[in-house]
């Protein structure tokens, strides 16, 4: 009974709509790349609640969590208070926006999925947020690097195009294909995705598969389900000339998400791969 009269008690108050200020102070968010945009805003003082899959910069951990990124609890986001609720349609299950609509709490939705849409989608999110000025500096830095890589890559080049492969996790073999932000940064570079003409955004791939595309380049994304299952595959996949001259990279994760980080991903993969 008690907990049933907090909970009428709390969708009162949002459907009241106390909290509706020009400029938001309370703001949730419902996924980690937004999150990831918001401290690079300057906002994480304002932030309330997040995600539990929220866990960059480090300090997105101490804050309040609401659920997971594709089942956020709608009582914990409503008990957070917010003026504002930022959340993507590229994850976040589309009835969270509805019924934050119907509680009338302000509900910003992130748009952009692809490397050239986030400068636009950061200014956008600044915009609602009333840091226009911060965010459109820091989606100037973004694009520059986009559009630095975009001039090397018009001028005229004597090496083919190299073959590469992104291996998300080896054991399931799972690599990034199209659509994916990594992928963009590939093209960026004027290296083929081997896995660009898969049926899904992140595919699972056969050693078979692997070994009769032959990447020039191989790179494996750092994180915790790589290590042993990581020498394993190149054990199995020796042959491959990428293995036996040395053309394997292990990556950060900077490019698993759409965040200001990309640019450090981007520099990343230009380096190993001879693209700077």
């Amino acid at each position: 009974m008690l907990r049933k009269m907090c909970l009428a008690l709390l969708f009162l108050w949002a459907f009241t709509g106390i909290a509706s200020s020009a400029t938001p102070e309370r703001i949730v968010s419902l996924a980690p790349n937004v999150t990831e945009i918001l401290y690079d805003l300057g906002l994480g003082d304002r932030i309330v609640a997040v995600t539990t899959f929220c866990d960059y910069p480090p300090e997105a951990n101490t804050k309040p969590k609401v659920g997971g990124f594709s089942n956020p609890s709608l009582e914990a986001i409503v008990a957070a208070r917010p003026d504002m609720v930022v959340m993507t349609d590229d994850g976040n299950p589309p009835e969270i926006f509805e019924r934050l609509k119907k509680l009338k709490i302000k509900t910003y939705v992130f748009t952009a999925k692809r490397l050239n849409e986030l400068p636009q989608g950061m200014r956008e999110l600044g915009v609602a947020l009333d840091v226009k000025n911060t965010a459109f500096k820091r989606a100037e830095r973004v694009e520059r690097v986009i559009r630095s890589y975009e001039k090397k890559l018009k001028k005229p080049s004597q090496s083919r195009l190299k073959k590469a492969i992104f291996i998300i996790q080896p054991e399931p073999l799972i690599v990034a294909g199209p659509g994916t932000v990594i992928d963009d940064a590939l093209k960026l570079l004027g290296l083929q995705n081997i896995a660009s003409g898969a049926d899904s955004r992140y595919p699972k791939y056969s050693i078979e598969e692997l070994i009769r595309r032959s990447p020039d380049i191989i790179f494996i994304g750092r994180g915790p389900m790589t290590g042993e299952n990581a020498k394993s595959l190149l054990r199995k996949i020796g042959s491959l000339d990428a293995v036996m001259k040395g053309r394997v990279y292990y990556t950060s994760e900077d490019l698993y998400r759409l965040t200001p980080k990309v640019v450090h991903g981007i520099d990343e993969i230009a380096g190993y791969s001879g693209r700077h």
